[in-house]
Parts: structure tokens; sequence; C-alpha cells
């Protein structure tokens, strides 16, 4: 029987098990899956809306629900493959995900189309910090782990890109219904060989017992935000609907504190919180995804409604900036390995910056190796270097038995992180989209946005300054026991 507090991971790991480096593969294969989901739903979305006779705002709910979901629920699902098995857990997900698949690609109305899109989040919110927890606790923190979580990040782009080559072509030659069907054969292989490679680890020295208010509120909390920003761009930052729901936020959050500082078994210990690492690399990583998720949105608006290319060509031009994402993300992982985590971040978050700079100056009459190449190539370099190191800083310290919370905490700073971009900077591209034609209109819109990027850049480059440096510690090992660890420090 293992000790209290020992997982079966890290009671069995062999760091000469060359498994590891399998699951690597088929962790980072469910990753790609998720994203590539995300955002082919998006490519695919006027052919879907047409077919289901679904107008405007009844189309959106589509995308909406399943980000309220997925976003609302990281934490629970992070929290519940600690306390049920990182395994179990990230194998329930995958089932979710293929019959939400399936039900997407077979919806006969708006209403289960919606509804399978709901549950489809919530499958991704088990799917995604559990599989990080389980490359967690695969990989011991230092060198290898940083490759992991490179690899990890890396990921993201290709995803998201393959998604712009992959959508259109899909939606075009297959029909609409493709776009989620093609999730069906790679969710059996993962399925098929999760249990052969991936091994089943959780908290032994925890009750399996879930602080359920402290669930309810958070997860309350959560979806009152993810639903306030997506919506405050219609319904206005000033509307009763929107200030409302960020009063609950409020509310919710102090409540959810007070629970969690009271609670025997809390869902986020609030020693957690007060990490260093884990505060800084959260904060740290909304901003980055704030940045990423709005210098994609302005570039693809400006790249099809001003410079007139269709969803396919942007794809691929545009595929330039990933590619540069998978080159950073290593150069930001050897980086912290050797130097630290100030010294990758820093640069990282100013290459964001100086190509938001850089965009500014978009013209109505401009082209893509003029106005928008070297931005990509320096955007790209930077979300690398800078989403990674968010990351590993996020994750470092954590004990085994918080890794599936943790986990969860970084995706949920990212989703939240790139709802308010979107949300800031579709509102200052409208409110300045002034000219004498609609290019002349939507390029100043469009400027006004990438200043808004830059300023966001420089909120960055404070939290990337305050990030901690690098010295041996004495941190609890999982088994309650104390060990020497390399983990973030003054």
């Amino acid at each position: 029987m293992e000790p209290a507090g020992v997982t079966a991971t890290s009671a069995g790991r062999d760091e000469r098990d060359p498994r590891r480096w399998t699951a690597l593969v088929v962790l980072c294969c469910a990753s790609f899956m998720v994203i590539l989901d995300s955002q082919i739903v998006i490519v695919g979305m006027p052919a879907i809306q047409s077919a289901l006779a679904l107008d405007a705002s009844a189309a959106q709910w589509i995308l909406t629900a399943n980000l309220i979901t997925f976003g609302g629920l990281l934490l629970l699902g992070g929290r519940s493959a600690d306390l049920l098995g990182r395994r179990r857990i990230f194998m329930v997900g995958l089932v979710g995900f293929l019959v939400t698949s399936l039900l997407s690609g077979f919806a006969w109305n708006a209403e289960v189309m919606i509804a399978a899109r709901a549950v489809h989040g919530v499958s991704s919110a088990m799917m995604v910090p559990s599989a990080l927890s389980i490359l967690m606790s695969t990989f011991e923190e230092g060198a290898e782990r940083n490759k992991a979580i490179a690899a990890w990040s890396a990921v993201g782009g290709i995803g998201a890109t393959a998604a712009m080559l992959v959508g259109g072509w899909l939606t075009s030659n297959l029909g609409w219904e493709s776009v989620f069907l093609v999730n069906v054969p790679v969710v059996l292989v993962l399925l098929l060989v999760s249990p052969l490679v991936l091994r089943e680890s959780r908290d032994h020295g925890r009750r399996r017992t879930f602080d359920l208010a402290g669930a309810l509120t958070s997860t309350a909390a959560l979806v009152a935000l993810v639903y306030a920003i997506s919506e405050a761009p219609a319904a206005g930052w000033s509307s009763v609907r929107t200030t409302g729901l960020l009063a609950l936020v409020v509310v919710l959050g102090v409540v959810f504190v007070g629970i969690e500082a009271r609670s025997s078994a809390p869902l986020v210990p609030l020693r957690t919180l007060r990490m260093r690492s884990v505060a800084t690399g959260n904060l740290l990583m909304v901003v980055v995804a704030m940045l990423v998720f709005s210098l994609s949105f302005l570039s693809s608006l400006y790249g099809q409604q001003v410079l007139g290319y269709s969803a396919i060509e942007y794809g691929f031009l545009g595929s330039i900036m990933p590619v540069m994402a998978v080159v950073g993300a290593y150069v930001g992982q050897a980086v912290v390995t050797r130097r630290g985590f100030r010294p990758a971040a820093v640069p990282g978050v100013v290459m964001l910056g100086v190509a938001c700079a850089m965009l500014i100056m978009i013209s109505v009459r401009g082209d893509y190796l003029g106005d928008l190449f070297f931005p990509f190539v320096i955007f790209g370099l930077g979300l690398g270097i800078a989403h990674t190191t968010a990351s590993i800083v996020a994750l470092t310290g954590v004990a085994e038995s918080e890794s599936g919370l943790a986990s969860g905490l970084v995706h949920a700073a990212f989703q939240v992180g790139g709802g308010f971009g979107i949300a800031i900077v579709s509102t200052v591209a409208v409110s300045f989209s002034t000219g004498p034609d609609q290019p002349s209109a939507l390029t100043n819109g469009f400027r006004a946005g990438f200043v808004a990027c830059v300023a966001f850049a420089l909120v960055a480059l404070a939290f990337a300054v305050a990030l901690p440096g690098r010295r041996r510690a004495v941190v609890p090992a999982p088994d309650d026991r104390v060990r020497p660890a390399p983990v973030a420090g003054p």
C-alpha cells in the first residue's frame, strides 16, 4: 500500500522510462485536438448558421456556450483530477468529447447544437487540466519538464493554424458537419492508447471529498466573469447587465475566499494562491492571453476586410506566427533552465510589445509583406517565449497533489485573459472606426486596437519584471517530507 500523500506516479516514476515521451505525445495530441476544435468551429460558423437557420445572436451562442462551460469549470476539473485520478478524469473527458462531437456533427436543430457545445466545454474542462497535471507528474521539475511544457505550448499555435488551413477546406468539400466529426477518429485512438502509456495518479493523502460550497461559488464566479466579458462589447461596458455581472463576480470572489479559508478540504488552498510563482505566473498568463487573442483577432479582420484575403489565404500567410511560436517555446524553456524566469520573460514580452507597435502603422493600401509579415515573426517568437515561461513559472514549486488545480488555474487564466483582450480591443476598434470610407474607418479602428495591445504589453512587462528568480530552496515533497528542489525565489 502506498504511503499517504504519495501518488501512484510519484511512487513509481522512473526517469529512464521511455514511455514518458510517448505519454507526452498523447497529451499534446489531446491539447491539439481541443485547440483545433475551438478554432475550426469559428471557420465553419457561416455554414453552420445558414444550415440551421440561425440569426447572428443565436449563432454566437454556439461559441459562447462552449466558452462559458469550459472556462467556468476548469478549476473544478483540475481538482477532480487530483482527487479522483488524473488519467481517469482525462479519459472521462475524452469520452465526453467523443459523444458531444458526434452530437454536434449530427445536430438537427439549433437547440441540440448549443446544448452539445455546452457539454463539450464541460468535457474540455476535464481533459485539459488533467492532461497538464499528468505531464507534471510524469516529468520531474527542471529541464525535462521545461521541455515538455514547451512542447505543450507549441502545440497550441500549431492547432490554431491547422484550424485556419483545414477548416475552410473541410467546410467547402465535406460540409459543416465535418468540422466536428474530424475529432472522432482522433479521440478513438487516444482512448485506446491512453491506458497503455499514461500512469494513473491522484492525491492519496487527501479525503476524496469535494468542497461543494467552494466549487459552486468558484464555478459561478468564473461563469459570470466569462459571460460578462464575452457579452460586454454588445451590451456595453457601462450597461446594467455588464456592471451587475462584474459586481456579482466580486461578491462571489469574496464569498469564495471566505469559504476556502474555513474549509477543512478546500477546493483551492489559499496557500497555493499565495505562492509567488503561482500568483505572478498566472497574472503574466492573463496578459499574454490578452495580447495573443487581441492581435490575432485584429490582424485577421485587417487581413480579410481591408487587404482582401480569403480565410484560407490569410490562414496560410499567418502561419508564420505559430511557426515562430514553436521556435520561441523551445528558446524560452532553454533560457528558463539556464538563466531563470526573468531573463526569459522580459525579452519575450518586449517582442510582443514591439510587434504590436509596428502594427499601429498598418495602412489601407498595405500588403502582407510590408504590414504583417515582420510583426508576425517577432510576435510569434515573443509569444512562444512568454507563454512557455508563464506556464513554467505558474507550475513551479506546486506539490504533485495539487498539480491538477495548478493546471486548471493556468488554463482559466488563459481563457479569461483571452476573453478580456478581445472584449476590450473590439470595443476600442469600434469606437475609433471613423473615416471617409469603410476601409479607412476599419483601419483606423484596428490601429487604435493595436495601441491598446501596446498598453497590454506594458502591463505584461511589469508582471515579467515581478517574476521570481530561481534559487535552491526546500519545498514540501508530495509525501509531506521535505527535499531540496529548484523552485521560485527572490
